[in-house]
């Protein structure tokens, strides 16, 4: 199944879970009504102001987060689209004779970080994406060790340029990998789903004392948060839900493009 798919299957589990948490919240109001009708909602205000008050911190907290993050893992693509360019560039300050096995190296360099970005998609710890980022370590390794040795023989104004060029290269690729998988721990989504479902229960037992059920506020509460709550999590994981960082990968395919050998 797609992505996407799992995206909107979610989406829907939330909106079904807090209307389910609404009507629970709901039937425990009628029946604490029942018992104690003048008592029901004594002293409970300062307590729901409480909880919806931490809710709405959390929420605050946790969409400035996932916004910042989502904004830094789309700026380091353009990074490393320019790192890689610029670097390939230099090239053309090396001898003749060494540029086209440094060319193929770049072209293979770049086919695995594609590959890699796209694994990643499945899962931050997909053991294909393991296997890749190994194979590009080992051709990290030859591609510096051939431009040391080639800009040695050019001279220091050819190493001066191009070995700090590369140098950045591999640390971008790196911070890419690094924020790819930086996430707030996962107990802080598990906080926000239960406020989520709770806050729901509490504005049930508030709307206990009607004597029909008002679809309107259950179901406009229910698509607020429930949309709220996945925006964020879809924001922390732009490679799989409706909001992607895909369309920025098209600079690195123009640029792997752009790599090949002119006829």
């Amino acid at each position: 199944m797609s992505t996407t798919y799992h995206a909107l299957l979610l989406a829907v589990v939330l909106l079904a879970s807090i209307v389910g948490a609404t009507e629970v919240g709901r039937r425990l109001g009628i029946r604490r009504s029942k018992r104690d009708a003048e008592g029901s909602r004594a002293g409970l205000g300062a307590i729901e102001g409480a909880i919806f008050a931490l809710l709405g911190l959390l929420i605050a907290f946790s969409f400035s987060g996932a916004a910042a993050r989502f904004d830094n893992r789309r700026m380091l693509i353009v990074q490393e689209a320019n790192d890689i360019g610029t670097a390939y560039l230099r090239i053309d300050l090396l001898p003749a004779a060494a540029q086209p096995a440094i060319r193929d190296l770049f072209r293979k360099y770049l086919d695995l970080r594609l590959a890699l970005y796209q694994s990643l998609a499945k899962h931050d710890q997909d053991p294909e994406a393991v296997r890749l980022i190994s194979e590009a370590v080992e051709v990290q390794q030859v591609l510096w060790s051939l431009a040391v040795r080639e800009s040695q023989v050019a001279g220091p104004p050819v190493a001066q340029l191009l070995l700090p060029t590369l140098n950045s290269m591999f640390d971008t690729c790196s911070l890419r990998i690094a924020s790819i998988r930086l996430h707030p721990p996962r107990p802080v989504f598990f906080m926000l789903l239960g406020l989520t479902l709770l806050a729901a229960v509490l504005a049930g037992f508030g709307m206990a004392g009607a004597q029909k059920r008002s679809w309107l506020h259950i179901f406009g509460f229910a698509v607020i948060m429930a949309s709220t709550v996945y925006l964020i999590v879809d924001l922390e994981y732009p490679r799989r839900g409706l909001i992607r960082v895909d369309a920025s990968d098209q600079l690195l395919v123009d640029l792997r493009r752009g790599m090949e050998p002119r006829p």
